[in-house]
């Protein structure tokens, strides 16, 4: 299983996005709630799930998206069940620490 990984800086804030390999460049929608799975957010470095999970276990903040990623970080204790969300059918979720 391959996702994508970019890293975005800002303001000395580092932010993981990451999502499953078949989603780029798609969108999804439910009732008032849309995810843009854009190139320009998602689209970094193809790498496995594994390396991408050691990436997330040292991230203060990111976004992911898909089932491959989430049903890792989930499985990996990275986040609670609690914390996932479905647009579609599709799971996301995000980290922040403040």
């Amino acid at each position: 299983m391959k996702v994508f990984l970019k890293i975005h800086y800002k303001n000395e804030i580092e932010t993981v996005a990451c999502c499953d390999e078949g989603l780029l460049e798609q969108v999804f929608t439910e009732g008032n709630l849309k995810i843009k799975i854009t190139n320009q957010f998602f689209g970094g470095t193809l790498i496995s799930v594994e390396e991408a999970i050691e990436i997330l276990k040292q991230a203060s903040y990111f976004n992911i998206v898909g089932k491959n990623i989430v049903n890792k970080a989930v499985s990996c204790k990275i986040l609670p069940i609690e914390g996932v969300r479905s647009i579609n059918g599709v799971p996301m979720a995000m980290k922040m620490m403040f």
